[in-house]
């Protein structure tokens, strides 16, 4: 009885190693830090059914990142992008390089690491879009991109599960720049992607992304990261630089293909809650508005309330636009997204056509020696926005210049020669020394066109 009393004893203590080694077992295979899964992962080829779902699923959120990236480029760039993961493109006016590898950003955004198995490469891109123009790209700092430098690249502080997007904000402060060179080429480049991006902005400029933070929250859902406190974000893809196609322009055959400006336009609208889309949507009593860009400097009306009493004898609604609204960007785009007539001399602040409903009119009052600028930089593009244009060239009598140089002078007879000197030459002397008196006659029969294209835009 002695030896069979203990037998009942011997099994159960025997049992109970046996459960304490199985549940040992199986703690240690569904652990994440299982030293079986360690030891699992060495093994080429080898797939269990989570594991084959995590691959599933990474693959799936790499071919959705390409399908993205590769709208950005086209022939050999994407070819590149397509087999290595990693492609740049460069034009006359910009640099923008494409990761659908994962990547490692340290150094405020200005170091990009390329994780990648391929061959080890730098770059260096300026991100922003003048690479012609090398006074306006002297503040834009050089983000570097270290390419398969997976055993020297930093770890990660933060993991995010969607793509960067790094453009500087160093060259700011004039709209027209602002609106051509980064508020459009943002809008090329990231507005497929959904709101599923993270902004990251080198030469960090926290009044810029303030007044352009309504068009910055419609193109991502998430804040813009200031990397300022030298921390590491990882990303599965990134766009280092933008797209750019013209001056004020948005081109449907460019890449990315399909975007134009009636599109971006709308998208303008929705983000500054703008109602009016067209002058047809105008009360028929309603007196047509014409808003009087005022400037204060340089390109002023030396004459401008003559100008306004005969836009009103016209029968126009004059509102004049100063230069301080121009920092509360969302009361610009409601009164100008509700005037009929846009008027100022060339300068940045036509560039705010962009607002304009449609079938509205730009009138823009074109300087001495300023032809080509204003024909390009906002006579060309307004036809592109379904606006109207017109344009007063002054007659040397009507400039400053007058007052200052003779009548037989270059600067006045051949302001091209002034030109040939040099940029800033010509700079100094009709962009920034002339202003301008205008001669009311004339003046008044483009007036009277732009009332005749209201009425005939109204009807």
């Amino acid at each position: 009885m002695g030896k069979e009393s203990k037998r009942p004893v011997l099994g159960a203590a025997s049992m109970a190693c046996l459960l304490i080694v199985v549940s040992l077992c199986i703690t240690l295979l569904v652990s994440k830090d299982s030293p079986f899964l360690s030891w699992r992962n060495q093994i080429p080829n080898w797939r269990g059914k989570n594991d084959a779902r995590e691959v599933d699923e990474v693959t799936i959120e790499r071919d959705a990142l390409m399908n993205l990236l590769r709208r950005l480029v086209i022939g050999e760039e994407r070819n590149q992008l397509e087999v290595g993961g990693f492609t740049c493109h460069f034009d006359l006016h910009t640099e923008m390089c494409l990761s659908a590898n994962p990547v490692r950003i340290s150094n405020r955004g200005l170091t990009v690491h390329v994780l990648s198995n391929g061959s080890q490469f730098e770059r260096s891109v300026r991100p922003y879009a003048r690479r012609e123009d090398k006074h306006m790209m002297t503040p834009v700092t050089p983000v570097q991109i270290l390419h398969g430098d997976a055993a020297n690249s930093p770890p990660c502080h933060f993991m995010h599960g969607i793509p960067a997007v790094i453009f500087s904000t160093a060259v700011t402060g004039n709209g027209f720049h602002e609106f051509s060179e980064m508020v459009i080429p943002l809008f090329l480049t990231c507005r497929h992607f959904q709101s599923q991006l993270k902004f990251i902005t080198t030469d960090r400029n926290a009044s810029w992304i303030q007044k352009y933070s309504r068009i910055l929250n419609r193109l991502s859902d998430y804040e813009a990261l200031n990397l300022d406190d030298g921390s590491v974000h990882c990303f599965p893809g990134a766009v280092v630089g933008l797209r750019y196609h013209n001056i004020l322009a948005l081109n449907t055959s460019d890449v990315p293909a399909g975007y134009s400006m009636r599109e971006f336009r709308q998208f303008l609208r929705e983000s500054y809650d703008v109602k009016l889309k067209n002058v047809h949507e105008m009360e028929k009593l309603q007196k047509p508005v014409l808003i009087l860009i005022s400037r204060n400097h340089t390109r002023k009306f030396l004459n401008e309330d003559a100008v306004v009493e005969l836009a009103q004898e016209l029968g126009f609604e004059v509102v004049r636009a100063g230069p301080t609204l121009g920092s509360n960007l969302e009361l610009w785009a409601k009164m100008v997204g509700s005037g009929n007539v846009l008027v100022g001399v060339h300068g940045a602040g036509l560039s705010n056509e962009i607002f304009l409903p449609d079938g509205a009119v730009v009138f823009q009052v074109v300087p001495l020696g300023l032809d080509w600028p204003s024909t390009n930089f906002f006579g060309i593009p307004a036809t592109a926005m379904d606006l109207h244009y017109l344009e007063y060239k002054i007659e040397p009598k009507e400039s400053s210049l007058s007052e200052v140089y003779g009548p037989d002078d270059p600067v006045i007879v051949d302001p091209a020669s002034i030109f040939a000197k040099g940029y800033v030459a010509g700079r100094a002397v009709y962009i920034d020394g002339q202003n301008v008196k205008i001669n009311l006659d004339r003046f008044k029969d483009t007036l009277e066109e732009a009332m005749r294209l209201v009425r005939h835009s109204k009807t």
